[in-house]
């Protein structure tokens, strides 16, 4: 599988505290990627240091093949901020952009202002958020990278914003053909926009795969209560919760489910990532990825 991001063993310590630790990740080339977990998971962390604007305090990290920060041509990032000059106007960060970026596409650029209906004299400061947010993806599309890195960028806006926001971004990647990593905490617009999904917990992967594999392959089994030891072996146990008389497993096969005792029941995206969210994070236990 060709990578556009490599992590191995990357951690980051402020001081005592460790933001990420022993992280090891493959993120594929072609994809839609979403980056979902918990706050405090090392996400923001990790793709500051993806890009260059962090330097690791132990392990390594490549975008592109080549390392972090070594790649800023071909790399399209829009911060958890979503951040411009308020003092600037549009057509100050579009002529910006321009200077800044050897590929950079003036006629995409200026077709996503007509398309947002922005006036270009008007100052970053005077946008709404969601504007703002627009700005920002169109300075990162209009580079024309390889990798377009977003991290929670419609975290703050609301829902019509942030239809609009990944309704774009969907549209680019379908014109522009690019690898995109987004960091999001939420599921559904992970669902709108990703066709893959890495759940990061404490710094560690705890399932990666294309979405519609990983749901075709993960089920809710509810029956009489059953000791895991006694399910087959390829049904792979993510959470189990049990009372006196009955048993409930999320589990993970890639085979059918013949035993009549079970109610077998599909998962939703959202019963998916809580799942892995949820669970004890143990670093011996292998990543679970599911390919075709």
């Amino acid at each position: 599988m060709n990578t556009v991001l490599q992590a191995q063993g990357l951690g980051k310590r402020y001081g005592r505290r460790w933001a990420l630790t022993d992280c090891d990740l493959e993120v594929p080339a072609g994809h839609v990627v979403g980056l979902v977990g918990p706050n405090g998971a090392g996400k923001s962390t990790l793709l500051n240091l993806a890009v260059g604007m962090l330097t690791p305090s132990a392990g390594s990290v490549e975008v592109l093949g080549a390392a972090a920060g070594t790649q800023q041509a071909k790399v399209g990032y829009v911060a958890q901020d979503t951040p411009t000059y308020a003092r600037l106007s549009v057509a100050d960060h579009l002529r910006l952009g321009a200077r800044l970026n050897p590929a950079w596409d003036e006629s995409l650029a200026q077709r996503r202002l007509q398309h947002l209906k922005f006036d270009p004299k008007q100052r970053a400061g005077k946008l709404s958020g969601g504007q703002r947010a627009q700005l920002a993806l169109t300075l990162g599309l209009a580079k024309r990278p390889e990798l377009l890195i977003l991290d929670e960028p419609v975290a703050a806006l609301d829902p019509l914003a942030r239809r609009e926001f990944l309704q774009d971004l969907m549209e680019a990647v379908a014109e522009q053909e690019l690898s995109v990593l987004l960091s999001s905490h939420l599921v559904s617009d992970v669902e709108r926009a990703c066709d893959y999904l890495i759940v990061l917990v404490d710094s560690r992967v705890q399932v990666s795969g294309e979405i519609d594999t990983l749901l075709a392959t993960h089920f809710r089994l509810t029956g009489p209560r059953r000791d895991p030891k006694d399910l087959p072996r390829d049904q792979h146990v993510v959470t189990e919760s049990h009372t006196d008389r009955q048993s409930t497993y999320l589990i993970r096969t890639e085979k059918p489910i013949l035993d009549p005792a079970w109610n077998v029941t599909q998962l939703t995206l959202e019963d998916l990532v809580l799942a892995y969210m949820g669970r004890d994070v143990q670093p011996e236990r292998p990543v679970l990825e599911v390919q075709r």
